[in-house]
């Protein structure tokens, strides 16, 4: 599939809508995203939790939803995958590094993530997002502005200029009390780590329990001065 849309007109549908869809429901903000892209639409998740895909799905039966298995993660966030795939309506996409994580330790060294946790978000996760959302765009991201200062100004529709793409975030105003509403009301799939003292979960080298009362993203990459794996900035 090819887009029909030059990058200038998708910045402008960000602009407008970011505008005109702050503060509404976030299935409104999914409605729009659906009409106006179609098939070139789709969801990442992480499999902390299932909200945003569940959420999306009952906008949009059959949405893709792109996973990015790294190799490296928790066999807790694979489970959520998976009942995910089995249960709700959508299309689980897995989208693996070009590299094994063996071959990237015999390419790059034993434990990256442990010496330049850049390079390897990098080549597990950056540059697998690149290809998985090549046909698309737009797609949706589950960030939160209550979940770090680095994400206290997301749009709920904005324009991502190094991917040429809009980023639609339906959950940016959510609290933590409202995804927890939710989670209860639909009975969604959770990462059980969550349960555990994980305020945040990513690949298990670089995860760590978060201390009560610290920013939920303190456990990840607790050795660097590194809050984000590159994804979203």
């Amino acid at each position: 599939m090819t887009s029909t849309r030059t990058k200038e007109e998708l910045r402008e549908l960000a602009t407008v809508a970011g505008r005109e869809l702050e503060g509404k429901p976030a299935e409104e903000i999914v409605a729009w995203a659906v009409e106006t892209f179609g098939e070139r639409f789709c969801v990442t998740s992480s499999f902390a939790d299932a909200v945003l895909a569940h959420v999306v799905s009952r906008v949009a039966p059959g949405v893709d939803v792109v996973f990015l298995d790294t190799g490296l993660h928790f066999a807790e966030t694979l489970r959520v995958r998976d009942i995910v795939q089995r249960t709700l309506p959508v299309t689980v996409r897995s989208i693996r590094p070009k590299l094994t994580v063996k071959e990237q330790d015999e390419q790059f060294g034993p434990r990256l993530y442990a010496r330049n946790p850049d390079e390897c978000c990098d080549l597990r996760k950056v540059e697998p997002l690149e290809r998985g959302l090549a046909n698309y765009d737009a797609w949706a991201a589950g960030l939160r502005r209550d979940e770090s200062p680095t994400r206290a100004n997301t749009p709920v529709v904005g324009f991502d200029v190094n991917r040429g793409k809009v980023k639609v975030s339906p959950l940016a105003a959510w609290t933590q009390a409202d995804v927890d509403a939710y989670i209860s009301r639909h009975n969604v799939p959770v990462n059980t780590l969550l349960r555990q003292g994980y305020g945040s979960v990513g690949c298990w080298p670089c995860t760590k329990r978060t201390p009560p009362g610290e920013d939920p993203r303190a456990g990840r990459w607790p050795m660097f001065d590194k809050s984000e794996c590159g994804l979203h900035l």
